[in-house]
C-alpha cells in the first residue's frame, strides 16, 4: 500500500483549511472580541491619563517658562545685545523679543500658555509666602511701555511682566534697574480665583539678577523647596 501523503483526500483537506486559514487572518468574532479588550481599556486609562495631565499642569508651564528665560538669557550672550523674556497675559504667551539695538524690537519666538482658567501666573496665591530665601519680590504685571514689533504690527500697552536679559549675563527691568523677581505658577480652584486648587501643585521661579540664575521651585503645602527638575 502507498504511503503517499499527496493521494490521501482527507489530509489534502485539512491542509487546504489550514492554509485558508492562513491567507484569510481573523475571524469577524475574533476582530470583535479584539475592539471590544481595547474599548475597555480606553475606557478605565483615559480618566488616570486626563488626571495626570491636570495634576502636573503647573509644572508643565513653569519649566516651559524657564526654558524660554534661559534661552533669552542665552541669546543676550551669544549675540551681544539685549533680548527681553515676556509673559503677555493680553495674548496669553511667552515671547522671547530681540530689542536689535537702534531697530525696532521684534518677537523672535511665541509660545501659547495654558488658559488662565487652569493655570495662573499673575498673582501670588493666596495663604502662601514666597520662597524665603531667596525673597525677591513677586513678579507685577503691568502695561507693555516698550512695545514690539510682531510681524508687521506694532504691539504696546498688553499686560506683561518682563525681564530684560543683557550682554554681559545680568537682568534688568524695563527700566533698566536689576530686579530679582519670583513668579508663581499655579491652578486655581476656579476661574478667576486667588485661591488655589492645590497647594501641592503651586509652584515657583526665582531670577537672580545679577547673573541671570533661574530656579525652580515646589510647594509642599507649608512652604517652598528648591527643585532641580
Amino acid at each position: 500500500m502507498s504511503n503517499f501523503e499527496g493521494t490521501n483526500p482527507e489530509r489534502s483537506g485539512m491542509v487546504s483549511r489550514v492554509n485558508l486559514r492562513k491567507a484569510v487572518g481573523f475571524s469577524l468574532p475574533e476582530l470583535l472580541a479584539v475592539l471590544a479588550i481595547l474599548a475597555i481599556i480606553l475606557t478605565v486609562s483615559i480618566p488616570y491619563l486626563l488626571s495626570y495631565r491636570k495634576l502636573y499642569r503647573s509644572d508643565d508651564q513653569a519649566l516651559k517658562l524657564m526654558d524660554m528665560m534661559q534661552e533669552a538669557s542665552q541669546y543676550a550672550l551669544t549675540r551681544r545685545r539685549t533680548f527681553r523674556f515676556e509673559i503677555d497675559l493680553t495674548d496669553n504667551e511667552a515671547k522671547i523679543i530681540d530689542e536689535a539695538g537702534t531697530n525696532p524690537d521684534f518677537v523672535i519666538k511665541s509660545v501659547p500658555l495654558d488658559k488662565v482658567a487652569d493655570v495662573r501666573v499673575d498673582i501670588i496665591p493666596s495663604g502662601v509666602t514666597r520662597p524665603n530665601p531667596p525673597n525677591y519680590n513677586n513678579a507685577v504685571f503691568a502695561a507693555d511701555t516698550l512695545g514690539h514689533m510682531d510681524g508687521s504690527t506694532s504691539v504696546t500697552n498688553h499686560s506683561v511682566w518682563a525681564m530684560r536679559f543683557q550682554r554681559d549675563g545680568s537682568a534688568v527691568n524695563a527700566a533698566g534697574l536689576p530686579v530679582s523677581a519670583t513668579l508663581f505658577i499655579w491652578p486655581p480652584a476656579s476661574a478667576g480665583s486667588s485661591t488655589p486648587r492645590n497647594t501641592r501643585e503651586i509652584r515657583a521661579i526665582t531670577v537672580f539678577a545679577p547673573s541671570s540664575a533661574v530656579r525652580f521651585w515646589k510647594y509642599n503645602g507649608s512652604t517652598f523647596t528648591a527643585s532641580v527638575n
